[in-house]
Parts: structure tokens; C-alpha cells; sequence
């Protein structure tokens, strides 16, 4: 192939979202749109996605077909890596194999992949809108990231643990394996409606069989025994689903790649963890994730031979390492460097990100609003936000049982204590909870686990509503920080116990750190010269004086809240001491002068990650943690956990039908994820439990337009915090809450085509948009059917029927088919929800 740009690079549309090719004899094709998402697994395709925010990558995909030609694999890659240089070499390269995509990969296509046979070269033929004479049978796997595999049409595919759709053109069957659980029930749903709209144009019906129950379907059975013929034996057992093994994604080796001494040499640097600084502009690296994933990185004064070849190498050194052909391949240029990369290091500081402690990252603004005398900062997507809070309560560990603490010493922790801090504040009118508990580095393990035992004592007296935060000493989150508006002190040892005499010298040093009231605390240190550091602020608390002692590095802000904050430690007149103008007696309290860190430093610098979403769930049979990218509120799965890892902080969030085992193993996950990650991650990194309904702003704030009615759950204030009123939100009729379900879609069932009965129809269709034939009037009751109310115009309704309010003109029975739940259970939904159920289901 030339070196030249090719003609089809000029039709690229700069605009954010995906546009996909195909390999047709050498050349890319265009594939319409409404075939996204189909992949012939005779072929190679190229996928771009441009993202609507300029500081995300642009990222190029060449998708590998598991029977495509080598031909049409190399002409990919060509392309893959003509087009890099054509938008300038900013994309990030992914190299994707059919049934082993990347989260990402899967992430542009929610309803699911849809793996065909054939392909180009056997003559297949790509998705046409409104062709019906289809015979096919998808295997569907997966709850988050979804496949559809087109398998033989026959019985001998189907097992007892997944979900099939049987495709008959102008008829999709859902088939639900006796084992298969709620979410691939659902996923099978959206993926068969989305089959429906984009390729048959609406005009389609789908029908539901319960596997374990197939006799309730007498008409979808014959139709499937029609084209499969009569079932003989058992059904297959379940197939497992795939398990992230953590170690092995642990561990990262880094390699140089270079052509310097006239052939290409590939030499290991280092192993996990690794900095930013091994990354040299003149070479190329390889960094391997445990075989997992490949990353190629290129320097941006590499040669043109290292850049041209990289993608090549990489496949290259998969074969030397004898790793899976299907091993997901990353390539990127110096400067563009995608998310997941950037967490294999320890640091990675962005050029030109704001630096300093306690400061805003540099992405966003700050938003301008008043602040009111009892309100504290957060987190809230890369900006600053303002929530007003109510003076905390906090409780210290005694003879393993609460005792209070007085409001006097707020803000006064003792190592060798542990604490309860019950913190609250407002939103929408309502109180809401978070519940701190603060293990001192001294205090016993019994302390520690009375502790944990008091915090569910007193979450239970909350109805389960404060937020869970566990702190260890010196890991103080920023919001912790906060509540105590600059004065924070954390004592070393002893106890804030009454009538306990604390062991002292009688002489303490306190260090400083915070630029407001926001981020401040004073840590207890060694009393002796060498703790001095001359970027910070220091107290030095003798007998008959009190020090405050100004290092030549800090600020005047930092000068400010130290100033502030040494009222609290000592009430006694402070001295100012400027550092090299100390007075003899400052150095005799000390214990003599003795040298400290003088090095100039630039105030702490706060590397910049993306979070990342994990679903946590054993829904397969087996505990699995599955990243979602590109997440949003709407991928929050109230029958599982998930756990939102935002670097400084690592949350578990709680559906409301999550069971036991996944909250149990989830937090025994979070505590793994830690320990194994590439980064080197801090064990003592906070863990924060959230429950549904009760999510704090530090944890919506990394959610885009994060909905607080999205699950209705709202606290009456007359019985709080006795009692709390929980409207259903988006909670679905369920058995167990993992059997029956609602799509949450259209949610229209009726009957079979021709079935002209004026009996309620058993649920098991969901309609297209195009109206089967009515099946009775109404009866006396002054009911019709859903066939004679759904997506109709106002002048076709029957008459005396309320446009507005057809739903109530269904039977009980149609009412909770089509919309999925009982009237009583509508009636608690939100407005905004009931208007988008009805639009839905065409009632609206």
C-alpha cells in the first residue's frame, strides 16, 4: 500500500461521536449507521471516536475478525496508522480482537456487539433497514458489556445459563436460560428492541420465554420449535464468564525500544512502580501489564522508523512473550497519552496543571457563589462547589462503648484514640448523613473493631443513611479536613480521654500545612530539629512559651492559617520566629540545632487521574469486577455494587438489591484493587461506603448531570430519624428481586399477530411501534386494550378517552404489563418518571 493519504481520509467528519469502516478488498468502506455495533467476523474494521471535550483522546481502532484474512489484517493496521498521522498524531492506536475488546471498545455501544459469520469475501451482505427474510440465532453473554455471537440455529447452542434471541425477521424471541439472571434478562431485552428500531425499522415484534417455564408460551414455543425443530435431551450447563485476575494485571514491566544501533534492540527498564520520568522523548516503550494489555508509547523525538513501526513491535514482542493473540494493544504519542496509561504510573503530572497544596486541579473553574459562615468545599467535576452543613457530633471509643466528646475539643484527635464523627448537612431540604470513623495509628485493635461495631450501631439509628468513611490516621480526605475549617490537630499519641495525664516532655511541635480553612491541619511531629522543614509552619510548645515558626518556603497564607491555628494548641502569647533568626532558647527546647530539610519545594504537587467505574457482582454464579468507561449515573446498578475509584479516594456504592456476598466480597475487592495496583497505590487510600438514595457531593460531583430524584428516596421529616418514606424511583416489579423484570423500554405486551381473543394476553410481547389488531372493545368496566390506546393520535383514540391519561383506561393486568409496575407503585413514582414510562410505552 502507498505512503500516500488516501482519498476516504478526506471524508472524516471532525465532529465527536463514532464514524466506523470496513476492509473491502484492501480499500475502507464507509458502513452505514444504523449497522453499528454489527461486526462479520470474516472482516477487519477501523472505529473513530472523537469526544465531545478536547482534553479527552481521540481514539482509533482497528477491530480484528477471529476469521479475517492476514491480508486484510496488515491493510488495517496500515490504515490505522495512516490516519494517526492524518488528524496529526494526536489519536490513541487500540488494536481489538473479536470477544477480547477493551472496556473501552465495548463502551460506544451500550445495547451490545453483534458478532455475524461471513463476511466480505463470502459474499455476505451488511445490514439492510427492513429485510425480513432473516434465520439466526444470537448468543447473548455479559451484563454490563453485552455480546450477541451469531451461533447455529439449533438446539444443541443453547444452555441453561445465558440468554438466546431467535431472530425470524419480522419476530424476535428472547430466550432466558433457567439460571440466567435479572441484568442479561434485561441486556437481552435492549439489545433485541435495538435490533428492532435500527435494522427492521420498527416493525418487528419481540417475545419473551422463560426458559425454566416454557409451557407459558405455548405460541412462541411452536414458532420456535417451527424453526429449530423439537428439542431432545437437556440443556447444556451454563458457560462461566470470564474472571479478571488482578494479579497479573498488577504487575508492569517497562521496555525501551530503540533502532539506535541500526537494528531495533528491546531492552526492560523498570518494574512496577513506575514513574513518569523513565518516559525519554528520544525512544519509543512497551509497557506490558502482566500480558493483560500492551502500551506503546511514542517519544516525540523518536525517529520516523521507531513511530512507523510501533504498532508492528508491539504485536511483535506479544509473539516473544508468547502471549494470547488477542491481547489489547494501546499506541499513543508523547503528550497524548490516554487515562489508563497515565494509572500504571505512581505520578504523572499533566504540563502546565496548577500546583499546590490544597489548590483545585487545573480542568474546570471555580464557580462563583456566596459562601455561607457554615458551608465547606468539595469536589464536584474537576470544579469547586459550596454545601452547607450542621455542627457534627463526634464520639471517642471508651471501654469499647460511645462516649461523647465535648463540643469544646472538636477538632482534636489523639493517636492513640479512635473516633466517631457524625457529620451532617442539607440538600433539597432534607438532613444527610456522613459518618466518619478516625483510627488512631495507637489505638488497640479491640478499639478499632468497637470501632466498626459502633459505626453500624449507629448507622442503624439512622435508618442506613449516613455515608460510611473510614480514616486512618494522617489520610485525612479533604472534606474531613474541611469540617474543621483550620483547626484540625492531630496529636501522635495519648488520649483526649478526661482524667487521663498524657506522657509529655512538656515540649511539642506541631507541622502546618493548608492554604484556608478548607485544607488545613496541624500534625503532631517529633520535638526535635531535624522535623523542621523550611517550605512549612511550625508551633513549638514549651513549658513558659509558645513558637511560631515561619519556614522561608511557605506562604503568606500558609503564615495566615498557622497563625490561626496555634490559638487552639496553646492560649498562650506566640513569639514569631523566622527561620535563621531563631533565638537560643528556640534550639535549646529542641534539644540543639541539628540539620532539617531546607530544599526548596514547590508546594506538593497533585497528580491528575481520571476515576474509574467498576461494576462488582456475582450475578454469573462467580464475584466479578467489570470497569465501565465513560460512565454516567444511568450505569450505577441498583442490583450490584460498584466502586468508583477517584484516586484520592476509593467509594463502594450500594444498590438497594445487592446482596450479602457482593457487599462483603466488594469491600475485600476494594482492599485488593489497592494492594495490586500498577501504580503503587497506598493501602491506607480511604474507603467510602455509600448507599443508594444517600449519595454525598463528593461522590455525584464525578457524575455528569447526576440525577438526585433518579431513585426517589426521601426522609420524612415527621418521623426522622425514626422512620423514612422510599418512593420506588426506577425499581422494577421483581420475585426475589432478581426474576420477573420490566424493560423499562417500550414495556408494551400483547398478544401474538392474529390472536383475536378479548382475554388478557399472558406477558410475553413487546410490540414494535406499528399496532397489531385490536383484540376487543371496552367492556363495561371502562376499560380498552393497550392495542386501542397505544401510539395513537388524540383523534383515533376511542371516545371520552383522556388523551392525557390513558393509562387509566388499561386494565390492572395491561397496566402493569405495559408499564411495569402495579398503579399504586406508579402513582409513587416522580412526575419526571411517570411521563418517561408513558412516552415509552406510547402512552403519552
Amino acid at each position: 500500500m502507498s505512503d500516500e493519504t488516501p482519498d476516504v481520509f478526506k471524508s472524516i467528519q471532525r465532529k465527536p461521536g463514532l464514524q466506523i469502516w470496513t476492509i473491502n478488498s484492501m480499500k475502507m468502506v464507509p458502513v452505514p449507521e444504523q449497522a453499528y455495533g454489527n461486526f462479520f467476523e470474516g472482516d477487519c474494521y477501523i472505529v473513530l471516536n472523537q469526544n465531545q471535550d478536547p482534553a479527552r483522546s481521540t481514539d482509533i481502532h482497528y477491530w480484528i475478525g477471529n476469521t479475517s484474512s492476514q491480508d486484510e489484517q496488515g491493510s488495517a493496521a496500515i490504515y490505522v496508522t495512516q490516519m494517526d498521522s492524518f488528524l496529526g498524531g494526536s489519536p490513541v492506536q487500540h488494536r481489538e480482537v473479536q470477544s477480547c475488546e477493551s472496556a473501552k471498545f465495548r463502551s460506544y455501544f451500550k445495547n451490545g456487539l453483534i458478532y455475524k459469520k461471513g463476511g466480505v469475501a463470502s459474499g455476505f451482505q451488511h445490514v439492510e433497514t427492513n429485510v425480513y427474510n432473516i434465520r439466526r440465532l444470537l448468543h447473548v453473554k455479559g451484563t454490563k458489556n453485552v455480546t450477541a455471537t451469531e451461533v447455529e440455529v439449533s438446539w444443541n447452542s443453547f444452555n441453561s445459563g445465558d440468554v438466546f434471541l431467535l431472530d425470524m425477521g419480522k419476530m424476535i424471541v428472547q430466550w432466558n436460560g433457567p439460571q440466567s439472571n435479572r441484568q442479561e434478562k434485561l441486556k437481552g431485552v435492549l439489545l433485541a428492541q435495538d435490533i428492532r428500531d435500527r435494522e427492521r425499522g420498527g416493525r418487528a415484534q419481540i417475545g419473551l420465554v422463560e426458559g425454566g417455564s416454557e409451557e407459558d408460551g405455548p405460541e412462541l414455543m411452536k414458532m420456535m420449535r417451527a424453526v429449530l425443530g423439537q428439542r431432545a435431551g437437556q440443556l447444556r450447563d451454563a458457560i462461566p464468564d470470564d474472571q479478571p485476575d488482578f494479579y497479573q494485571t498488577a504487575h508492569v514491566r517497562l521496555y525501551s525500544v530503540s533502532d539506535a544501533s541500526g537494528k531495533l534492540v528491546v531492552q526492560e527498564v523498570a518494574t512496577q512502580p513506575l514513574t513518569k520520568d523513565l518516559l525519554q522523548s528520544s525512544d519509543c516503550f512497551i509497557v506490558d501489564q502482566g500480558g493483560a494489555a500492551i502500551f506503546v508509547w511514542k517519544g516525540k523525538h523518536a525517529t520516523k522508523e521507531e513511530r512507523h513501526a510501533a504498532l508492528s513491535n508491539a504485536v511483535g514482542f506479544i509473539k516473544a512473550k508468547n502471549y494470547p493473540t488477542t491481547t489489547n494493544v494501546e499506541v499513543m504519542c508523547e503528550g497524548a497519552e490516554s487515562a489508563t496509561f497515565k494509572q500504571l504510573f505512581k505520578s504523572w503530572m499533566e504540563k502546565g496543571q496548577t500546583q499546590g497544596l490544597g489548590k483545585t486541579y487545573s480542568v474546570g473553574k471555580i464557580g462563583k457563589c456566596k459562601v455561607a459562615p457554615n458551608a465547606i468545599r468539595v469536589r464536584r467535576d474537576n470544579k469547586t462547589c459550596l454545601i452547607t452543613c450542621i455542627p457534627s457530633q463526634i464520639w471517642r471509643i471508651e471501654n469499647l462503648e460511645l462516649q461523647e466528646v465535648s463540643p469544646s475539643t472538636y477538632g482534636q484527635f489523639y493517636g492513640g484514640d479512635c473516633y466517631l464523627v457524625l457529620y451532617s448537612y442539607m440538600r433539597s431540604s432534607q438532613p444527610q448523613y456522613i459518618l466518619y470513623m478516625w483510627l488512631g495509628r495507637h489505638a488497640t485493635q479491640d478499639e478499632i473493631t468497637a470501632c466498626a461495631y459502633q459505626a453500624v450501631n449507629v448507622d442503624n439509628r439512622y435508618n442506613g443513611a449516613p455515608v460510611q468513611v473510614r480514616v486512618t490516621m494522617g489520610k485525612e480526605p479533604r472534606h474531613f479536613l474541611a469540617i474543621f475549617k483550620g483547626k484540625l490537630i492531630i496529636y501522635e499519641g495519648g488520649t483526649g480521654r478526661p482524667g487521663v495525664v498524657n506522657t509529655s516532655t512538656g515540649v511539642r511541635l506541631f507541622q502546618v500545612r493548608g492554604t484556608d480553612e478548607f485544607n488545613t491541619q496541624a500534625t503532631e511531629v517529633p520535638p526535635r530539629s531535624s522535623s523542621l522543614n523550611s517550605n512549612d509552619v511550625f508551633i513549638l510548645k514549651a513549658d513558659n512559651v509558645c513558637y511560631l515558626w515561619y519556614g522561608k518556603g511557605c506562604s503568606g497564607d500558609e503564615r495566615e492559617m498557622g497563625k490561626a491555628i496555634s490559638d487552639v494548641v496553646s492560649r498562650q502569647d506566640k513569639q514569631i520566629v523566622m527561620e535563621g533568626q531563631e533565638p537560643a532558647q528556640f534550639w535549646v527546647a529542641l534539644g540543639g540545632k541539628a540539620p532539617y530539610a531546607s530544599d526548596k519545594r514547590f508546594e506538593k504537587e497533585t497528580p491528575l487521574y481520571t476515576p474509574r467505574l467498576f461494576e462488582c457482582s456475582n450475578q454469573t454464579g462467580r464475584f466479578l469486577m467489570t470497569e465501565v468507561q465513560d460512565f454516567a449515573q444511568e450505569d450505577l446498578d441498583e442490583d450490584d455494587v460498584m466502586l468508583l475509584d477517584t484516586w484520592e479516594e476509593v467509594f463502594l456504592w450500594i444498590g438497594n438489591s445487592a446482596n450479602q456476598y457482593e457487599t462483603q466480597e466488594a469491600s475485600k475487592s476494594a482492599v485488593e484493587y489497592l494492594r495490586t495496583h500498577p501504580a503503587g497505590r497506598d493501602p491506607n487510600t480511604p474507603i467510602i461506603t455509600v448507599k443508594q438514595g444517600y449519595e454525598p457531593p463528593t461522590f455525584t460531583g464525578w457524575f455528569s448531570a447526576w440525577d438526585p430524584h433518579k431513585w426517589s428516596v426521601t426522609v420524612d421529616p415527621g418521623s426522622f430519624p425514626g422512620q423514612r418514606s422510599t418512593s420506588l424511583g426506577q425499581r422494577l416489579p421483581a420475585e426475589g428481586g432478581r426474576g420477573r423484570y420490566s424493560t423499562g423500554g417500550p414495556g408494551n405486551i400483547s398478544s401474538p399477530p392474529g390472536n383475536k381473543s378479548s382475554q388478557p394476553t399472558p406477558p410475553s410481547f413487546i410490540p414494535s411501534t406499528t399496532v397489531s389488531a385490536s383484540q376487543s372493545s371496552a367492556g363495561n368496566s371502562g376499560t380498552y386494550s393497550p392495542e386501542q390506546l397505544l401510539n395513537k393520535n388524540p383523534n383515533e383514540l376511542p371516545a371520552g378517552v383522556d388523551p392525557n391519561r390513558r393509562e387509566a383506561y388499561l386494565s390492572d393486568a395491561d397496566f402493569e404489563s405495559v408499564l411495569g409496575s402495579s398503579r399504586a407503585d406508579f402513582q409513587r413514582l416522580p412526575k419526571w418518571r411517570q411521563s418517561d414510562l408513558k412516552k415509552k410505552a406510547g402512552l403519552f
